[in-house]
């Protein structure tokens, strides 16, 4: 009688045999991979990744209990053995489909080793039921790579292995959580033909502009409609603030994918309450079931077969609109845990705009910038660096790839745009500065960290003053603004003192801004938010120095951009002209040199190929940080929707769905904050990445929550 050796148990006790998952998983990953033209590398992984689970330990481990049983070095070493040089790269696959993409190691390694390596030299279990349930089914493919290499190589070849490891690690869930729930919540939302319909719709309002400043607007749409015909690449969009680049990008995103076939559109946005505002517009135009709004990482990973539920609500991405973080993609693109890997395979043939490019983080600057490279030149999608002050990027890009501008006549339309003044008013301390912001009618003051945004928030002006920072969950950022931006268009007391989230991309318009000192490119933004409709001739955005206890918590990455901000001011009349950020840039990259990629990780993973493809995975997954305090996300129970979310958060479930409902009620803190929190009995643990807030009181309708332990690095808000 033949025997059924099980992969997975359901809790009605209903078993999925090995062979089922296997075949599973390595179709939806051939699936996946066909998009990059590594379907059958892809299929063989995805065929070979659990092979370990036919011993008799593993089976005796799932029904009866026991120790952990290493079932993912079997199928290792067995593509290993099987392709000559292209097996040891799908080992990298299959060794890390459950605790994550190793470091290569060396030939010196030992069995008791986590490298590839060393796992390569270990004493297997016997699978011997392999050899006629699945091997049969094996046919080699053509060992040759379908990358053009950039740089030395070593690079684009880890970028490859990683793409596959996506789709092994996306398959493996998604057939998991078919056959562990019968839901796998693929495919939701419409095709890019009928979002694109939708888009015709609303654009069609803006046939007609009667005031100049919309037809400038409409003037750079139809420039991105027309030039969405071109071909795949790389381009760059620089339009002044206020000049409508939200739906200009969209416009050319989604036409741009119409023409060329391609299957999704990726919003990169530096700050939370960006893609809140943005994600509105995308949903109003588009409706919600077509756009996700991707805030924060719950990167659960089931190591031990116990955490499936856990895992099963990481995000993969699958919708036709996505609108995510600056963090949350690029450390996803450099991370080795599958949970975080997942999503990376739907970035291919794909529309991926960076908004606000120039907010880029400049000490993994290179890297960010390999990565974009990879995904246009071997993975099918086109690129948009989206910005008012454009940074000099074009001489860090491998000479394979040019940027193309797709807004003409950049200069004048500056110009007409151009509605403020910049005005250097010295160091001022918070009760002088609340005094400036108390005498004027509607202002809006930005500082630089969230511990400024608090005190001097209770400076101001009861009547008519709010604070905005991400210590406010983002429902109440959202509720938040809307108040805002009402009194501003009634003409009532309008004081706000936000962080930088609202410097770019937030569609407020105030007749007076206070900004901190900070690097150029934010003092211009900042100035996006003043006389945005052109109701003055001109109006004033005054730059003030901060107090010094607010200066030295600040990181270096934070003191460079301001040093060399004033260097330029000294030089030019106008810093917000194009030749003044273009000075600003190239200085900032010259000053910091080898600080453009500080932890040398273009350069490790160029050399992993000449070490005998050893790459570290592992080592750069770890030191890839662009927070490098660790956060940890806090839910705040203010509303019926949120305390039934937390009340099934406390039984235990987790799915994707109800993650991305339980972000809009999340504040992230850095860990100093969470552990004064924890130990003081204001949050409750619920497991190791998410808490809720049991101490009501240390959350402010008007300031958000009392973390009074940490400081708020600006890339935080």
């Amino acid at each position: 009688m033949d025997t059924t050796y099980a992969a997975h148990i359901r809790e009605d006790q209903t078993i999925q045999s090995v062979r089922e998952h296997l075949e599973g998983t390595a179709e939806l990953a051939k699936g996946f991979a066909d998009s990059f033209d590594s379907g059958d590398y892809a299929c063989l992984c995805g065929l070979l990744h659990d092979i370990g689970k036919y011993s008799e330990k593993f089976q005796k481990r799932l029904l009866e209990g026991g120790g952990m049983v290493d079932h993912s070095t079997a199928g290792a070493a067995e593509v290993n053995g099987r392709l000559r040089a292209i097996g040891f790269l799908l080992a990298y696959c299959v060794a890390g489909h459950h605790a994550g993409l190793p470091d290569g190691g060396s030939a010196a390694d030992t069995p008791d080793e986590p490298t590839l390596c060393g796992r390569l030299k270990r004493k297997l279990e016997p699978y011997v039921a392999f050899e006629h349930e699945i091997a049969p089914q094996i046919l080699l493919p053509e060992p040759s790579l379908p990358i053009r290499p950039l740089g030395k190589a070593g690079f684009s070849v880890s970028f490859y292995i990683r793409m596959l490891f996506s789709c092994l690690v996306d398959g493996d869930f998604l057939d998991t959580e078919r056959f562990m729930s019968g839901d796998t919540d693929r495919g939701g939302g419409e095709g890019i033909d009928a979002l694109n319909q939708k888009l015709d719709g609303y654009i069609k309002g803006f046939a007609n502009p009667e005031k100049e400043i919309d037809k400038r607007r409409t003037e750079i749409l139809n420039r991105c409609i027309e030039k969405a015909e071109r071909e795949k690449g790389l381009y760059t969009l620089t339009v002044p603030t206020g000049g409508g680049k939200t739906i200009s990008s969209l416009a050319f995103a989604l036409k741009h994918a119409k023409k060329h076939k391609m299957d999704r559109v990726i919003y990169v946005i530096p700050y939370n309450s960006i893609i809140e505002q943005n994600a509105a517009v995308f949903k109003d135009i588009l409706g919600e079931e077509n756009v996700l709004e991707h805030h924060s990482g719950f990167s659960y990973d089931d190591t031990s077969e116990l955490l499936i539920n856990k895992r099963l609500a990481t995000e993969n991405w699958e919708v036709p609109v996505v609108v995510t973080t600056t963090v949350q993609f690029f450390e996803s693109l450099f991370a080795s845990r599958p949970s975080k890997c997942r999503k990376l395979h739907n970035m291919t043939n794909s529309v991926i705009i960076f908004d606000e490019a120039q907010m880029l983080p400049t000490q993994y600057l290179l890297p960010c910038i390999r990565a974009i490279s990879e995904l246009v030149y071997n993975y099918k999608s086109t690129a948009v660096l989206c910005s008012a002050t454009q940074p000099a990027l074009s001489g860090l890009f491998p000479k394979e790839l040019s940027a193309r501008e797709l807004c003409d006549h950049a200069e004048e339309l500056f110009r007409f745009f151009k509605r403020t003044k910049i005005v250097p008013v010295g160091e001022l301390a918070d009760t002088e500065l609340a005094k400036r912001l108390n005498l004027e009618k509607q202002v809006l003051c930005i500082v630089n960290t969230r511990m400024q945004a608090q005190r001097l928030f209770k400076l101001l002006l009861r009547e008519g003053s709010f604070h905005l920072s991400t210590l406010m969950y983002p429902l109440h950022r959202k509720q938040t603004l809307r108040i805002i931006r009402e009194r501003l268009k009634d003409g009532l007391p309008c004081r706000v003192v936000s962080t930088s989230l609202i410097e770019a991309g937030v569609d407020v318009d105030f007749p007076v801004v206070y900004r901190a000192e900070a690097g150029l490119d934010s003092e211009i933004q900042a100035a996006g938010r003043c006389n945005r409709e052109r109701k003055n001739a001109e109006s004033p955005v005054y730059i003030f120095k901060p107090a010094e206890e607010y200066q030295k918590h600040m990181p270096a990455m934070m003191k460079r951009p301001m040093e060399v901000a004033r260097s330029v001011a000294k030089q030019f009349d106008d810093i917000a002209s194009n030749e003044a950020i273009f000075a600003y840039f190239t200085r900032l990259y010259r000053f910091e040199g080898t600080g453009l990629d500080t932890k040398s990780i273009v350069e490790s993973f160029e050399n992993g190929l000449v070490k005998g493809m050893s790459f570290p995975f592992a080592r750069i997954a770890s030191e890839f940080n662009l927070i490098e305090n660790s956060t940890y996300s806090v839910v705040i129970p203010h509303t019926d929707e949120a305390r039934e979310l937390v009340t099934r958060l406390r039984e235990g479930e987790r799915s994707r769905k109800l993650m991305r409902s339980v972000q809009q009620y999340a504040v992230s803190v850095y860990a100093g904050s969470y552990s004064v929190l924890l130990s003081s009995g204001s949050i409750e643990a619920l497991d190791e990445e998410l808490a809720v807030l049991t101490d009501l009181d240390k959350y402010s309708e008007k300031t958000g929550l009392d973390a009074n332990a940490d400081y708020g690095a600006a890339v935080f808000s």
